[in-house]
């Protein structure tokens, strides 16, 4: 569980991480998980990498949105059997601890990073990819789509890297009891009834229409942008007299911008706005 031996550097555009493919165009980063061969497990390495990257995020203003997709037509398989639940079975409760807390810190530092995060999720999302979904800020699906939360499946509880808290918020409290209790597949047509996945398309379009999506976000105000996923996830803790008082105080903040501004001299100029970021 230690740390990749090639450690995350700035700025991301130049980055080679070991266990994931990275580019970076015009201000989105695509994660393309690439094992293909196994469906796109993940192993200790890779989760703390996965980690460090969206920590870094938070300090590469050349990032401005994220797209996360699998390689070979799959998102994740989740953790791998051998390289993971193998390994667990022989560890002591303190070892157990540091493994669920590093899995946990990896949807921490998504759901932490500044950049909203698109998930462009294909054929099986299983286990630890499904949480990798579920942590993202958007998904959007292939036809053809199987989701499942399998921990029950491998004798743990379906209280695995925030699920319990995140996934009741996304689809509701009977929806998603159900699929931790069962394990079983969601399938991608239940997903968007559900508001899991915010649209289907064919698998050719999955990862295209992600970027387009996430391209969209790059260009908008990034200091709002990055306040609308603060406050997203702020206020699950609130009231709505709370919220109402935080979003006041944010949205004075975003005011101040100079992409404020600029949006306003577009409109009275009658072109669009070019945002900048400031």
């Amino acid at each position: 569980m230690s740390r990749p031996a090639n450690p995350v550097t700035l700025p991301l555009a130049d980055y080679s991480p070991q266990h994931f493919l990275l580019a970076v165009v015009d201000g989105v980063a695509t994660v393309t998980l690439n094992r293909p061969e196994r469906k796109n497990p993940l192993t200790f390495e890779s989760y703390r990498e996965l980690t460090d990257f969206f920590r870094a995020c938070a300090f590469d203003d050349a990032i401005k949105s994220i797209v996360v997709t699998g390689a070979g037509a799959n998102f994740s398989s989740g953790g791998d059997v051998f390289e993971i639940i193998g390994p667990l079975v022989k560890m002591d409760t303190k070892g157990l601890t540091a493994f669920t807390r590093m899995t946990g810190d990896l949807v921490k530092t998504m759901r932490a990073c500044p950049q909203p995060i698109v998930a462009a999720v294909e054929g099986i999302c299983a286990g630890a990819g499904a949480i990798i979904a579920m942590a993202s800020d958007m998904r959007l699906a292939a036809s053809g789509t199987k989701v499942a939360f399998l921990f029950n499946k491998v004798g743990l509880a379906g209280c695995d890297m925030g699920a319990c808290a995140i996934l009741p918020r996304i689809i509701g409290q009977s929806r998603a009891s159900e699929l931790l209790y069962t394990g079983r597949f969601m399938t991608a047509e239940e997903g968007e009834r559900w508001g899991f996945f915010s649209r289907l398309v064919t698998p050719e379009q999955v990862l295209p229409q992600a970027q387009v999506l996430a391209k969209q976000i790059a260009e908008g105000p990034t200091f709002a942008n990055t306040m609308t996923k603060r406050m997203l996830a702020m206020e699950w803790a609130m009231s709505v007299e709370e919220a109402i008082e935080a979003e006041a105080v944010a949205q004075a903040l975003c005011m101040t911008t100079a992409d404020f501004e600029r949006a306003f001299e577009a409109f009275a100029n009658k072109v669009k706005p070019v945002f900048r970021g400031d």
